[in-house]
């Protein structure tokens, strides 16, 4: 039975058997690991994954495609499947691992919701828009906002970019096999992505005048603030690290917290 692929689902199934493969062996998989897999689509990697691993959670939004998974799957005895929105659902597992071909127009969505979980998982294996996976991994001097809240929460990588000839339909854009370790920071997160914020509010224009206008503060203040943390207050928000803006968060918050 053949599916059309969902353009409101963002659906692009994989066609390529060798790129399944090579996605599970860059996930790094061992047979006591439990994956949790978004969008199986019509199980062409669930099958690779499940052959590499204890268990697989397969997790579909469209139910179209259930009895497909169920066709597929029939001879997996580990692989669980689920007609649920992966934005409703919550693993009960304590220890797993993500593999998922996102759909590209709510990866970012998708990405923060695991990594601000109270149950992230301890690694993220994801085929992203090639675009997308290249912001999240960026640094100094085109840092943004994507990045920053990606790399505040976990570590990316890029492992690999995939042809658009691998989809059926093949999509516009190429992709990538970007991996994510979560690993939260010991910082105000609720700070420091409002200072994120307001340092991007214009993002072609100096540091300070963004911070000065957004949080409504002393410019001599801000100044103040940013050299004693050896950033020029005429820089742009794109020229700081991830460093740079914790370091501006922890110092913040300590002299300057109540005036927010």
């Amino acid at each position: 039975m053949k599916i059309k692929a969902l353009k409101s689902l963002g659906q692009n199934f994989l066609l390529n058997p060798s790129l399944t493969k090579k996605i599970v062996k860059l996930s790094g998989l061992e047979k006591k690991d439990i994956v949790l897999e978004v969008g199986p689509g019509t199980g062409s990697l669930t099958k690779e994954i499940a052959q590499s691993c204890q268990k697989v959670i397969a997790v579909e939004k469209d139910p179209r495609l259930i009895n497909v998974l169920k066709k597929t799957l029939k001879d997996f005895k580990n692989i669980s499947i689920i007609n649920k929105d992966i934005l409703d659902y919550k693993i009960e597992e304590k220890n797993y691992k993500v593999i998922a071909n996102l759909p590209f127009y709510i990866a970012n969505l998708i990405i923060r919701n695991f990594l601000t979980s109270k149950n992230p998982p301890s690694k993220m294996v994801l085929i992203v828009q090639k675009e997308v996976a290249q912001r999240i991994c960026q640094n100094p001097p085109k840092m943004n906002i994507l990045a920053l809240s990606v790399q505040s929460l976990g570590v990316p990588k890029i492992l690999s970019y995939i042809s658009k000839k691998s989809f059926s339909p093949a999509p516009k854009v190429y992709g990538a096999i970007l991996e994510i370790i979560p690993a939260k920071k010991n910082i105000n997160y609720d700070l420091f992505f409002k200072l994120v914020k307001a340092g991007f509010a214009h993002p072609r224009k100096q540091l300070a005048k963004n911070l000065k206008s957004v949080l409504k503060l002393d410019k001599e203040k801000i100044n103040y603030w940013l050299m004693k943390n050896n950033i020029n207050p005429k820089i742009r928000a794109e020229g700081l690290s991830l460093k740079d803006w914790i370091n501006l968060t922890e110092n913040y918050e300590k002299t300057f917290i109540n005036n927010i």
